[in-house]
């Protein structure tokens, strides 16, 4: 494994603000005394290869996103609270219904990002990348959003860029049966088991000082989307989850067979 360049620059050290960033009481209320008891109950959710979770220090921790309930259910059995990336659109609602999400979403220590792409696709790594510094785990779905099929996408390189400049390691974890109990667009789930299977960390220092590479950050995602689809066997297609969406709407089916050969 090649050693740190001596002249790389030193990420900044956490400043009290960074320390902010994470769940408050509200989190080990809901997660102990509301939702978490009711996810046990009903869903029984199983947990596979939990020793890969470091019990201190900032991870990234990558998962495949099948359902609205992933962050619930990786966070019940997690031992260690997990700040996630959420879209910006449930901080800014409206009326009662918004001020209950922006509410909610801040006091189980969710941070709000403008998934729209360029300058604040740039804002979201800084944001990551503060919650990183505070010594948190930092929840991340690389695919941008839920497969609308059950189908793995290809993965966002803002997740690499995060790990490389942040210099800490990445941990797929692979959610289990929660497209089948609640696919997009779905209200009520369907009661099924649930499950969640940690890998063992993937490691990238070796690329320390190459993070403005596009090459490197396509491969360190790449990398990272293999162990996803090994860990969880979904079917990989390799183009982007939202243009996947695009096609569905259209009438293709968008999997692995409808789109063999060019487009």
């Amino acid at each position: 494994m090649a050693t740190s360049s001596d002249t790389h620059v030193a990420a900044p050290a956490p400043t009290a603000s960074d320390a902010k960033d994470g769940p408050g009481g509200l989190y080990w209320f809901l997660k102990h005394f509301i939702i978490g008891p009711v996810l046990r109950v009903f869903f029984r959710p199983w947990v596979e290869g939990l020793e890969h979770l470091p019990t201190e220090g900032p991870a990234i921790l990558a998962s495949n996103h099948l359902s609205f309930s992933d962050s619930f259910f990786l966070a019940q059995v997690s031992p260690r609270p997990i700040t996630f990336l959420a879209k910006s659109d449930y901080f800014t609602g409206s009326g009662i219904k918004g001020l209950f999400s922006k509410v909610f979403f801040t006091s189980v220590g969710q941070v709000p990002v403008d998934r729209s792409g360029g300058r604040a696709a740039e804002a979201a790594v800084l944001t990551g990348e503060r919650v990183l510094r505070g010594k948190h785990l930092l929840g991340i779905y690389p695919e941008g959003t839920r497969s609308p099929n059950g189908t793995m996408y290809r993965g966002k390189t803002g997740l690499a860029r995060m790990a490389l400049e942040a210099r800490v390691p990445i941990i797929p974890v692979a959610m289990i049966n929660t497209y089948e109990i609640q696919p997009p667009g779905t209200v009520r789930p369907r009661l099924r088991r649930v499950g969640v299977r940690f890998g063992e960390p993937l490691d990238f220092s070796r690329y320390e000082g190459l993070e403005d590479d596009r090459f490197i950050l396509r491969s360190v995602t790449d990398e990272v989307m293999y162990a996803l689809m090994s860990l969880s066997g979904q079917e990989y297609v390799d183009i982007y989850a939202s243009r996947a969406k695009e096609l569905i709407a259209e009438g293709v089916a968008a999997d692995a067979t409808a789109l063999a050969g060019p487009r």
